[in-house]
């Protein structure tokens, strides 16, 4: 059984793409609002870490990084203004199979380098990357293990995965309280602004099916990731992933 996004009423893995692209071309118009609403403004920061923790990467000379599943382009911004920091002159994208997700990324960095591709057939030769990162957008490939696959593929050795994406927290308190908030808030919430009320149960339900950090972790490395680590934020909310090729 293929382990990936499985929205209701998907037939299989092409099917499910399909459901899932013209879900986010449908919400793409309130997409950043609900982000930051949604996560009371800390998936900004989320993504500024995750830009910190691969500046080894970013810094490298003449690196060559992907943006993979960019939406509307903030973690690309977040690497390049880490890029900027760091004193590199590499060259970065975004890359995305959502129209207009990408149209709004244009809006934001009008220069950037921007294309349109499925995130499991990169238009790109084996080993071209140094550094391939995704926040949340792994858990909605059709295909987990075929995703993960396609990274390696494109990467040089030496070069790194990191995938952040959001997780299910534990705890007495907080993982009781994060599930309720899944179930009952954040669906009324973006159903209402967004207008597409079965995109806003679908996410959490992705959350909820998605492997756990230890599960992705094995299967980075199954896939030939090595020095796969991982690490919560925010009491376990969301998990970045760390794997180098």
């Amino acid at each position: 059984m293929i382990a990936g996004s499985a929205p209701t009423g998907a037939g299989g893995p092409d099917q499910a793409a399909q459901w899932v692209r013209r879900m986010f071309g449908r919400i793409a118009p309130r997409y950043d609002l609900l982000n930051h609403l949604l996560s009371f403004g800390m998936d900004a920061s989320w993504r500024r870490r995750t830009a910190r923790r691969v500046r080894p990467w970013l810094g490298r000379p003449g690196a060559r990084v992907l943006d993979l599943c960019c939406g509307t382009g903030d973690l690309l911004r977040a690497l390049l203004r880490e890029a900027r920091r760091a004193g590199a002159a590499g060259f970065l994208a975004g890359c995305d199979f959502c129209h207009p997700m990408l149209l709004l990324a244009r809006r934001k960095l009008p220069w950037a380098c921007l294309i349109e591709a499925d995130a499991l057939r990169l238009p790109l030769p084996a080993a071209s990357l140094d550094l391939l990162a995704v926040a949340f957008g792994f858990r909605n490939l059709a295909d987990y293990r075929a995703g993960l696959a396609e990274m390696r593929r494109v990467l040089r050795r030496g070069g790194a995965a990191a995938i952040l994406e959001f997780s299910q927290p534990g705890g007495r308190l907080l993982g009781p309280l994060y599930r309720w908030y899944a179930a009952r808030v954040l669906p009324r919430i973006g159903g209402w602004i967004s207008g597409h009320p079965e995109a806003y149960r679908y996410l959490p339900e992705s959350v909820h099916r998605f492997p756990t950090p230890e599960e992705l972790a094995r299967w980075m490395r199954e896939e030939g990731f090595s020095r796969v680590t991982f690490e919560r934020m925010s009491g376990g909310v969301v998990c970045l992933h760390l794997g180098v090729a």
